[in-house]
């Protein structure tokens, strides 16, 4: 590890000068430009992790007085900070939780985003990746306690289920999966996503179209190419349903199944509003009615049944999992994700 650091000004600019021995690990990664993220993202961690006050650009590596590697880093201004001094902020705030309509229970603001992350995070995120979930999810968090002082349980961005609920699901590997979660919470404690002052909601999806969707409701969801969802292996789903089950969930006489009308898109492939037997539905509907991963549906009526294939994996709004952990592999951080996905959102932090 970097064992200690000066910031000297040459004049015309701030350089952080980083003081490293020959026999640490960076010493195999010092003459390959390949390596240069995987530098940049290690001397940031230090330069965070540290508490360092340095605005500059330019990082000199030095070993036994010699500078041997010259790093360009971004300075982002990666998270606003807030001076605050209320401890609700923090993971031992006791946040209130509705189960349901008999049930409440207080937990830790850690225990609920264990909790949180344990049931929404598809499985083997990117350690970036689920720290960038991690500022969504309390977000809403903080969110939900300043307007209504609860959570509910169920809602339509994520779930909550106890994370001792996975023991049985982990098992040997519990202990391990908690700690990498536990460590997001930590990493990223206290910091949230804001747009013009406020607390945005966390919309995120496991996988999409290719491209986000935007909504005007809504100005910080813009609409965002995603195009690593190609690959995802949630990104196309077949479903054939005959016409008596149909007619059963939709509450339409099978005969007049065959009459199906797309009649308004949204963001280009997705269903606004669809007309069935004369019926008409809203594509969120008729998407939660079917049980289908998304409103981006193509029909193809056939004489035994009806065939529905659906591109991506949820409301298709803001974060893409999939996406997210895409672009956390190739050594972006995750304020660099949050960032893509959400370019008008701010990142801040309470300390």
């Amino acid at each position: 590890m970097f064992y200690r650091y000066e910031i000297k000004n040459n004049g015309k600019e701030d350089i952080l000068y980083l003081y490293l021995t020959m026999t640490y690990e960076f010493s195999n990664e010092l003459g390959k430009t390949k390596h240069n993220q995987l530098l940049i993202n290690k001397t940031k961690d230090f330069i965070k992790n540290n508490s360092i006050d340095f605005k500059g650009n330019k990082v000199y590596l030095v070993i036994d007085g010699i500078v041997v590697k010259a790093l360009e880093i971004k300075n982002e201004n990666d998270i606003e900070i807030l001076k605050m001094t209320n401890e609700k902020y923090h993971n031992n705030y006791l946040v209130t939780v509705k189960m349901d309509k008999l049930i409440i229970t207080k937990i830790t603001l850690k225990e609920y985003l264990l909790g949180v992350l344990a049931t929404n995070a598809i499985p083997n995120l990117e350690f970036t990746t689920l720290k960038a979930l991690c500022v969504l999810y309390r977000t809403y968090a903080y969110s939900q306690m300043k307007e209504y002082n609860y959570i509910p349980a169920v809602n339509e961005f994520q779930i909550y289920k106890p994370i001792s609920y996975y023991k049985f699901f982990w098992l040997s590997e519990y202990q391990s999966l908690y700690n990498k979660l536990e460590k997001a919470i930590n990493d990223t404690e206290c910091e949230f996503a804001s747009f013009n002052g406020n607390y945005i909601l966390p919309f995120i999806h496991i996988t999409n179209n290719g491209q986000t969707k935007e909504n005007p409701k809504y100005p910080y969801l813009e609409s965002r190419l995603s195009l690593w969802d190609y690959a995802s292996p949630y990104y196309l789903e077949v479903k054939d349903m005959d016409y008596q089950q149909l007619s059963d969930i939709l509450k339409i006489d099978k005969k007049n199944l065959h009459h199906i009308e797309i009649t308004k898109f949204e963001n280009g492939s997705h269903i606004k509003e669809i007309k069935v037997g004369g019926q008409i539905f809203d594509g969120k509907s008729f998407r939660n009615l079917l049980g289908l991963k998304s409103t981006d549906i193509n029909i193809i009526i056939n004489p035994t049944f009806i065939r529905f294939i659906t591109k991506g994996y949820g409301h298709q709004f803001g974060l893409s999992q999939f996406g997210a952990n895409e672009i956390a592999k190739t050594g972006c951080s995750y304020t660099d994700i949050l960032k893509y996905y959400f370019p008008k959102v701010v990142i801040k932090k309470y300390t």
